[in-house]
């Protein structure tokens, strides 16, 4: 049993100053973990025994997929990133150190090189294959912010696991061995779940899905159709099928047009100046252009320029998820400057696309469709240019999902409204195909005899972040609320008594029946404590079952009460033990 007046535990009654949102501010405030630096994070016993049981969870079930547990050093040389190119793609996210020898080192923020060397030099044929291989390791990147805690650090606990099959066919079935395999571990964690569409990135592949935790401090945004079963990352949402503009327009005119710099200025100047017989113009008949900067891996720096109806705004996140492994920001005044023949505000595609004078490169959200008419920039200082058709007037160098995905915007899958929710990330799963083991020259013999790249998948689970998205499920304004699970213990039994009285010779003699019936007991065995500092601290640090040994006694009965649901019992002494019992049972 673990005893409060010798466990390392101490509890904050304020908030840490630096906590965000709840998971982060309740496992300090609770000692279930503590600061070490920034993004980095000590684990105290009663944390690290909801870490273990949380691992172990993962663990078992990728067990019982047959998958076989590894593990790798973190500390990992240069040369076999610098092959597959992430050395370089990873930008400044790595964590690099160099040995004492001038060797170069890294330290992983995930895997696949290290898995797929592994099978290449120890498989050659068909026969060997499938194999999946999991690790639970430590994992760092470098993150340039690190905040919310667990939810966004620098260095985390993850299982990362890897197949390795010899067809598509083989890829695949181990993927849904896999997704199964992730439902039933987060099923048991207790934690709710959405399977969206996502974005492979700097991973590759032709297939990812994200398992989001749909909490609203997350990070991720996703949407869902209120009609059918299509989900996606925001990042990973694609238009529907949107037929091209048949209709006939006539021939595109200058239109002076002062003091409009903006889409609002233009539609009030439109709408008085030139309106039209049909309805008024909106901001959806214009078509804003707008200037990126893409800093490449290498350093290298590209200015890029986005078309997107004038009503939406562009969704940088979403743009930048598109051209991984670049990063994205909004064209500076520095960047501006080294296009002196763009006028800000009225940019056009006349003096866009990589034929144009300016050469920069020119892409089109999706929902510019060939053969609609647009009012956009004319490239002159208070003049625009009126029904300007895409493929007739002007054309890109190709086309890009880049706005903001709004409420109400239709399904790419039946057309029905979607609906946007926020969520975190706890999960994640890639058919990578043949990308690395191509690379890196991992091929067998088949059943001819011919030599073949092997085809892999890969699946993470942060489980270090699982804790912390456990705990932003499971609290109340009190403190946490475990479920049974992964709690750190099964019950925490409270005496109020003080030194040598029946109180505290009763809680003792219960505290080991507990123990002996085989639960998990904290036990808060303080003397001198007040019973509301004890109560308050029960309910902070959120075991499931608090049993009270207090004043009812003297009637012959202990308090039983459920952390989760509030409900409390008076339990004759002789039953305490079979009731917590049964309680623990039927919570599992």
């Amino acid at each position: 049993m673990l005893r409060l007046t010798q466990l390392f535990l101490r509890t904050l009654r304020d908030d840490p100053s630096d906590a965000e949102v709840p998971s982060h501010r309740l496992l300090v405030r609770a000692g279930y973990i503590r600061r070490a630096a920034p993004g980095g994070y000590t684990w105290l016993p009663l944390g690290w025994r909801v870490l273990r049981k949380v691992e172990d969870i993962v663990r078992r079930e990728m067990d019982a997929m047959g998958a076989q547990e590894v593990h790798f050093p973190a500390l990992l040389p240069r040369e076999n990133y610098e092959a597959t190119g992430r050395w370089t793609e990873y930008g400044d996210n790595l964590f690099r150190l160099v040995d004492r020898k001038g060797a170069d080192y890294l330290l992983g923020p995930t895997h696949e090189e290290m898995f797929t060397l592994l099978v290449k030099d120890l498989y050659s044929s068909y026969k060997d294959l499938p194999v999946s291989l999991y690790q639970i390791q430590t994992k760092y990147r470098d993150e340039a912010r690190p905040r919310a805690g667990l939810l966004r650090g620098r260095e985390f606990l993850m299982k990362d696991s890897y197949s390795f099959d010899i067809d598509d066919e083989g890829l695949a079935l181990s993927y849904a061995q896999h997704r199964d395999a992730y439902e039933r571990i987060f099923q048991q964690l207790g934690i709710p779940y959405v399977i969206v569409q996502a974005m492979s990135g700097a991973m590759g592949g032709s297939k990812s899905e994200e398992f989001l935790a749909p909490i609203e401090v997350g990070e991720d945004s996703f949407v869902r159709c209120t009609q059918c079963t299509y989900a996606a990352n925001t990042e990973a949402v694609t238009a529907g099928t949107i037929a091209p503009d048949t209709a006939t327009y006539p021939a595109s005119s200058d239109l002076p047009s002062p003091n409009c710099p903006t889409i609002a200025t233009l539609v009030e100047y439109l709408n008085t100046h030139v309106p039209r017989t049909d309805r008024p113009w909106t901001g959806a008949d214009t078509l804003k252009n707008v200037l990126l900067s893409l800093r490449h891996p290498d350093g290298t720096t590209e200015t890029l320029a986005v078309g997107v109806p004038g009503h939406r705004e562009v969704d940088v996140k979403r743009i930048e998820a598109q051209l991984s492994p670049a990063e994205v920001t909004a064209l500076d005044d520095a960047g501006f400057a080294q296009h002196p023949q763009l006028v800000r505000g009225y940019i056009g595609p006349a003096m866009l696309g990589t034929e144009s004078p300016s050469g920069i490169r020119y892409l089109l959200d999706s929902s510019v469709v060939p053969g609609s008419a647009w009012v956009t920039g004319a490239n002159t200082k208070e003049v625009h240019v009126i029904n300007l058709v895409h493929g007739r007037d002007f054309t890109a160098d190709g086309t890009i999902e880049a706005v903001h995905v709004e409420p109400g915007d239709p399904c790419p899958q039946c057309n029905a409204s979607l609906e946007i929710a926020r969520g975190i990330e706890i999960g994640h799963v890639f058919q990578l195909g043949r990308k690395y083991a191509q690379t890196l020259g991992l091929q067998v013999l088949d059943q001819n005899g011919k030599q073949v790249t092997v085809t892999m998948g890969s699946y993470g689970i942060g489980v270090s972040r699982a804790v912390a998205s456990i705990a932003e499920v499971f609290h109340d304004e009190k403190g946490l609320k475990w479920p049974r699970a992964v709690a750190p213990a099964d019950v925490h039994l409270v005496s109020t008594g003080k030194k040598d009285d029946d109180i505290t010779i009763a809680a003792e003699k219960l505290a080991h029946e507990l123990e002996q019936a085989g639960l998990e007991v904290i036990f808060d065995d303080r003397i001198g404590v007040s019973p509301g500092v004890k109560f308050k601290d029960a309910e902070l640090l959120g075991i499931p079952t608090v049993v009270v040994v207090g004043k009812s006694l003297a009637e012959g009965t202990i308090e039983v009460r459920d952390r989760h649901s509030g409900a409390q019992e008076n339990v004759p002494v002789a039953d305490v033990v079979s009731r917590v019992l049964a309680v623990h049972r039927e919570g599992r």
